[in-house]
């Protein structure tokens, strides 16, 4: 028994020596090692690892097939030579005609009309009519002619920023149907027109007296080129949002300028294609009001004193005799503040909304006379 207790006492004391010998071992590391040493870990070898990656731009590809074989070439000429083309597109069908809008300046003067389609079948079109302050054409041809019918979008829902392309043949007829893509810079940009020259875009260009006129177009950055006229601009579902027009060339300023492009937006055009339709001659019947006017800035050049509160407005600087505004009462130094309660911020205004009524019609003019407020009613003549 003895014994086995001396075992026991022998056993505890080895534990406890070897104890002791691992704690002053543990000891001496700590001398020579700081703590953090000895937990530290190795950290992972970084290595670079390629890593496949694939980026796909699949584009507007479906939304132009929606409009290509709707879209057209118009091909114009005089005693059936071609002189010219500009684009067009499909935009009603009734099974027995169909219709094509483009602009006025693409069809004016011509007396042929060829319509090429995407497919390169050709086929004779017949002018409707046109309008030239609106610059919209519309042509007619057989309804089995042509490929499609091209679906029809909204510009007024367009926000500035959104995609847009263009379909149209620019510069020759080598690049047909050539898209172009780009986005809506603006919109309802005031935009003077003349039919005297062609310094302000790239494609006016008349020869009848000289008249200008204001149109409110979309601001488009996608390329457009003489050629491209009467095309349509489509959003990024294929919808047809408007007609493409006009550009901004470098004969404008001194200064090089690209990518400003504009298009009539679609739902002005189709107004305008519907009283084509119905015979009305647009283009003859515009009404005036047989004044001067010049902005509130240029007043004082004129020598006309305009009240300080009047900030926007068009100024009368001379009144034709015996004109509508003559027969209205107005005079001049009257400042125009609305057109049927549409504010007008300056002449440009004026004229633009002038020239979207029609002879005949009765309009409300408010003035400012002598810081006074009056309003006169018009009937408008040609």
């Amino acid at each position: 028994m003895e014994k086995k207790r001396t075992s026991g006492i022998q056993f505890l004391i080895i534990f406890a020596i070897i104890i002791l010998i691992i704690v002053a071992v543990f000891a001496a590391v700590l001398n020579y090692v700081p703590i953090e040493d000895i937990f530290k870990t190795e950290p992972a070898i970084k290595t670079n690892v390629k890593k496949e990656v694939t980026v796909t731009d699949e584009g507007i590809a479906d939304a132009v097939e929606k409009l290509y074989d709707a879209t057209v070439i118009v091909k114009v000429g005089n005693n059936n030579q071609i002189t010219g083309w500009g684009s067009g597109f499909v935009y009603k069908d009734n099974n027995k005609d169909a219709y094509i809008l483009t602009n006025h300046h693409v069809v004016d003067g011509s007396n042929t009309i060829t319509i090429e389609m995407s497919d390169g079948s050709t086929t004779t079109g017949s002018l409707v009519g046109s309008d030239e302050f609106a610059d919209v054409a519309v042509i007619k041809v057989a309804s089995n002619t042509v490929l499609s019918v091209a679906e029809i979008g909204e510009s007024e829902s367009l926000r500035v920023g959104d995609t847009v392309f263009a379909v149209g043949t620019p510069v020759s007829l080598d690049y047909s149907f050539t898209v172009t893509r780009g986005i809506l810079s603006g919109k309802d940009r005031l935009v003077e027109r003349s039919n005297s020259s062609s310094d302000f875009g790239s494609f006016f260009n008349r020869n009848t007296a000289t008249e200008t006129w204001y149109m409110k177009l979309l601001q488009i950055d996608a390329s457009i080129n003489s050629g491209n006229s009467g095309g349509p601009l489509a959003n990024c579902n294929g919808e047809v949002v408007g007609i493409n027009n006009s550009k901004i060339s470098s004969s404008y300023s001194s200064t090089s300028i690209e990518n400003i492009g504009f298009a009539i937006p679609i739902e002005d055009a189709l107004e305008v294609a519907e009283n084509i339709e119905k015979g009305k001659n647009t283009t003859s019947t515009k009404p005036t009001l047989g004044v001067t006017m010049t902005t509130i800035e240029g007043a004082s050049q004129n020598n006309i004193k305009v009240d300080e509160g009047v900030k926007t407005g068009a100024v009368i600087v001379s009144v034709v005799e015996k004109s509508n505004a003559d027969n209205a009462g107005l005079k001049a130094g009257d400042v125009i503040t609305k057109y049927n309660d549409i504010e007008i911020k300056d002449y440009r205004y004026l004229k633009y909304y002038l020239y979207k009524s029609s002879v005949g019609d009765k309009v409300k003019i408010t003035y400012i006379r002598d810081g006074k407020e009056h309003t006169t009613d018009v009937t408008l003549k040609g």
